[in-house]
């Protein structure tokens, strides 16, 4: 099981996932205020949730502020406190307390209104904050269980939402379609140009592409499939991100005009060590152009594949980093979709991207 509270990037994984933050809010049961569109908690509730004294939040906030903050934790004093306190003191009058949450939330700061009309400065929590600070607690049986809760919830909900096909969550996103076809077609002048330009090798196709791979993500085809269990039937690049696939049509685009120059130059086929050396030579002089589009790919694709699949890249380990809000939209948000969804919306579209 992973580890909360020695990764920051597996906390803002977690985070991250609005889709998931709410299930976890349905089935945990500590209800917040809403205000500014966010439910928000005071220190002393979410050290009564933890069991803890208000000094261990205080060290956790002292020793992890900018990760806090960045969660949403926030600090009221003047006009926005008194908004606060107005807002909670409003919630309290209203007569409608037959709803459950309702009545806990009413228990919860009803019990803390003395100290808050008190107090000239409130620290406050978001329920991200909330679960951040969960996630940073080491000695609270409730941070514990509440760590064992989020893991179980987000590994649920990725289940129900892919049904278990995580292998093609790529596929998901609005771009996959275009950057697929694209690719398709930049594939077949390449192969083209390998027939056309390289003497006869059974082995030139599976070569030069494990070439392309290991330059843009430092893993030939073989090594790829063993970390995505991949089965000999599925295609390699149905499984990778758009934006993975945008920069292969790039390289073989690039290496196939490459190519064909050397060989029109020579007015000769090139053999195929003589191809591997011509490579060679062209990922010389495109790796500062690419270099920035490779790094992004990379951390894109180490990211991903460890929180959407599972799957860690170990060449590629020094580039994980958190996947974005806008990443877990894209792939588990309302605008995702299957690839059979996607082509059925888009007929129109996929033929005209085919025949171009």
């Amino acid at each position: 099981m992973k580890d909360l509270t020695n990764s920051s990037i597996e906390r803002k994984n977690i985070l991250n996932n609005n889709q998931a933050i709410e299930e976890i809010y349905i089935n945990l049961g500590f209800y917040g205020l809403m205000f500014e569109n966010k439910y928000r908690f005071t220190k002393s509730q979410v050290a009564q949730y933890f069991d803890v004294d208000t000094r261990t939040i205080d060290r956790i906030l002292e020793n992890n502020k900018e990760e806090l903050i960045y969660s949403g934790y926030e600090v009221y004093n003047g006009v926005k406190l008194k908004q606060f306190k107005d807002h909670i003191l409003s919630f309290l009058a209203k007569e409608d307390g037959n709803d459950i949450d309702v009545v806990t939330i009413k228990q919860i700061y009803g019990n803390e209104i003395d100290s808050l009309n008190k107090t000239s400065i409130l620290g406050t929590f978001t329920y991200k904050a909330f679960l951040n600070i969960g996630m940073l607690l080491t000695d609270s049986e409730n941070a514990q269980r509440l760590r064992s809760i989020i893991l179980d919830i987000v590994i649920d909900f990725l289940n129900k939402k892919l049904g278990g096909k995580t292998k093609f969550i790529n596929q998901r996103e609005e771009d996959f379609i275009s950057s697929a076809i694209r690719e398709y077609n930049y594939r077949q002048v390449f192969t083209n140009y390998l027939d056309y330009y390289i003497t006869d090798n059974k082995f030139k196709y599976a070569q030069l592409t494990d070439k392309i791979y290991k330059s843009l993500f430092k893993e030939n085809a073989n090594e790829y499939r063993q970390i995505l269990n991949l089965k000999s039937k599925d295609s390699v690049r149905s499984t990778l991100y758009s934006e993975v696939l945008d920069l292969i049509a790039s390289y073989e685009n690039g290496f196939s005009d490459y190519l064909k120059r050397e060989s029109t130059k020579l007015n000769r086929k090139l053999s195929l060590s003589e191809a591997h050396l011509l490579f060679n030579e062209y990922e010389g002089i495109m790796n500062s152009t690419l270099l920035p589009l490779k790094e992004k790919a990379r951390s894109l694709m180490a990211s991903r594949d460890l929180v959407f699949r599972d799957a860690l890249h170990e060449k590629l380990k020094e580039y994980i980093s958190e996947v974005s809000v806008e990443d877990f939209e894209k792939f588990l948000g309302e605008n995702s979709k299957s690839l059979e969804e996607r082509i059925e919306e888009n007929k129109e579209v996929f033929i005209r991207l085919k025949d171009r």
